[in-house]
């Protein structure tokens, strides 16, 4: 009832909505002696203000029509190569001639924890003019048919493997955040299998391996909560007339009070600060916090099956560094990694993965030898700069690069026998 109630306020603000739209379209028309008045921006800022925080963001697009190769623009083509129910495989085909040597296949991973993969534009366009990029693009769980069956962390892992497969073998795998496990499973799976699609490297970035070590708000609050408080009060049935009608899920804007109740002061700063930007007339400043929240505030609903357990196996028990995973009746054995190169990337302020939390697959996977590992440890970056910003364009971003270009081109050289027990230090 929760969310019925939350969808019938959402369309019960609409009209209002609307005549915001028009009040503010009325107070900025150029004809209005008052629209570049004091007064008139403020009213207009107002009512922007009202119509963004009442409104639901859709999903945002990547907008990415081209990058830059050589010091030339190219052409980027969006295209889905491989299709499920709960997700699609992108691919941004580079408009490069046939003659150019190959780059390295790179599999993005995008976290499915309430946002859109959208979240890591940032990240395929840094990618993009050194590698040929794929990215995983999860679908709303409201959008998606009961009759379309369910998905859980298990499936999850067969998406990724399935996925690996279609790309073929050599390919680099990258979970951002959540994804840090289930794509460590999916790669201790294939090694045990003696997969012939096995990636060359994965890079787990900002990922909860380890939630003991250095525990967040969020590790916390699943710790301190047993699994049936989360299904009893965040589990609801998606409401008519959404064409997931009666899926039971994790709905999207209950995960975003939770986002913004961790940091609810910067979050009121930052719209108070846009509020001041409008009546000013900084356009510059107040694009950035549009875009910046355009993609912030449009999230998707998870499926009941993968949240729980995900909390249950990730949060509560912490199945994985704890050598008691299983991927439905097998075991997922860390051990069993041996041919796939391992880097791990931590942000020194993460207050959602907690620094030490990602480094700790280096722990888990004794049996990687010791040239085909690096930890990289970011400074003065939280979660997001991870994965995206300034830093991560010129640090994070050539190390990912340089990364799987040296173990792409050592995928097939035999690997050296010496083991390493201990992770590396950070470079």
């Amino acid at each position: 009832m929760f969310y019925q109630f939350y969808e019938m306020n959402h369309a019960a603000l609409a009209p209002l909505r609307a005549a915001a739209d028009a009040m503010r379209f009325m107070s900025n028309n150029p004809l209005n002696p008052f629209s570049q008045t004091t007064l008139g921006r403020t009213i207009s800022a107002s009512l922007e203000v009202f119509e963004r925080a009442t409104r639901r963001y859709a999903k945002p697009e990547f907008g990415l029509p081209e990058t830059v190769i050589d010091g030339k623009p190219v052409k980027i083509t969006e295209e889905i190569v491989w299709s499920k129910p709960f997700c699609d495989l992108l691919h941004f085909r580079r408009d490069l001639p046939e003659s150019r040597p190959k780059d390295q296949k790179i599999l993005l991973v995008a976290p499915m924890s309430g946002h859109y993969a959208t979240l890591l534009r940032g990240t395929v366009e840094a990618l993009l003019p050194n590698a040929d990029i794929y990215i995983t693009d999860w679908i709303d769980a409201r959008m998606v048919p009961v009759t379309d069956g369910t998905f859980d962390l298990d499936d999850y892992i067969e998406y990724v493997i399935e996925m690996l497969h279609h790309i073929g073998p050599g390919t680099h795998v990258v979970g951002v955040c959540q994804p840090s496990v289930p794509v460590l499973a999916a790669v201790a799976v294939m090694e045990a299998r003696k997969d012939p699609a096995l990636p060359a490297s994965m890079i787990l970035m900002g990922g909860p391996i380890d939630t003991r070590i250095n525990p967040t708000a969020v590790n916390k609050l699943a710790e301190e909560h047993p699994l049936e408080w989360f299904k009893d009060n965040v589990i609801m049935p998606v409401p008519f007339p959404q064409p997931g009608f009666m899926r039971p899920v994790y709905p999207g804007f209950l995960q975003l009070s939770g986002f913004m109740s961790m940091n609810l002061d910067r979050h009121m700063t930052a719209h108070n600060d846009f509020f001041e930007h409008l009546v000013k007339n900084d356009g510059e400043s107040a694009e950035k916090h549009r875009d910046f929240y355009d993609e912030y505030l449009a999230v998707m609903d998870l499926t009941e099956e993968f949240y729980l357990q995900t909390v249950d196996t990730v949060f509560i028990r912490h199945s994985l560094p704890k050598g008691e995973m299983m991927h439905r009746d097998m075991p997922v054995d860390t051990k069993a990694i041996r041919n796939v190169a391992l880097m791990t990337v931590e942000g020194e302020n993460d207050d959602i993965s907690g620094l030490g939390q990602t480094n700790a697959a280096h722990t888990i996977c004794p049996n990687i030898p010791d040239n085909m590992r690096l930890h990289y440890m970011q400074p003065d970056v939280g979660h997001y700069g991870v994965f995206n910003g300034s830093r991560f364009r010129r640090d994070i971003a050539p190390r990912i690069i340089e990364f799987t270009r040296r173990h792409g081109e050592a995928a097939s050289a035999p690997k050296p026998t010496k083991r390493a027990a201990k992770a590396p230090k950070s470079s």
